[in-house]
């Protein structure tokens, strides 16, 4: 039997699927904890040797690119927003606007688990300015501040009658 009480502050895996729109394979945070609205959340990716990137990065040594760390940083900040701001996915998007002093410490390998720290630096309006931080077994593995904005998603006009 399972216990269906969410607890404060957590985000599940199917709140988060509610709340972005990415999909596999593009979707790199499982869940997310520590959510305070319009200050700070906690995102989490485990790195699975199943990850369509690795066979071509590398065979022989697997190190997840680190511009999807910065990605899964920039994801989690969106995941703060949405839940912050109530933004409905079906009619508008949080879109990465920026990103500044991007610095990567230590690599993700299959078996990891990427804690991503992410804290609001400005928030005006629908627009947020971040500070993200990825940690590895308690030890940073990237770092970098980006920004974020909601955006409506326009309307495709009608087709022809069929």
């Amino acid at each position: 039997m399972s216990d269906t009480t969410a607890v404060e502050g957590e985000i599940d895996y199917a709140e988060v699927m509610r709340r972005l729109p990415h999909r596999y394979p593009f979707l790199l945070v499982d869940k997310a904890e520590d959510f305070v609205p319009a200050t700070s959340i906690v995102g989490i990716k485990n790195v699975t040797h199943n990850e369509p990137f690795f066979p071509g990065h590398f065979p022989i040594d697997p190190v997840m690119p680190g511009v999807l760390i910065v990605e899964a940083m920039a994801q989690t900040g969106a995941l703060l927003m949405s839940k912050t701001l109530d933004v409905a996915v079906a009619d508008k998007v949080i879109m990465f606007m920026s990103i500044d002093g991007v610095r990567f410490r230590k690599p993700a390998r299959p078996g990891d688990q990427l804690r991503m720290e992410v804290k609001v630096i400005r928030a005006r309006g629908d627009a947020y300015k971040f500070r993200g931080e990825t940690f590895i077994d308690g030890k940073l593995a990237a770092e970098a501040e980006f920004m974020a904005m909601v955006v409506t998603v326009p309307t495709p006009a009608p087709g022809p009658a069929a």
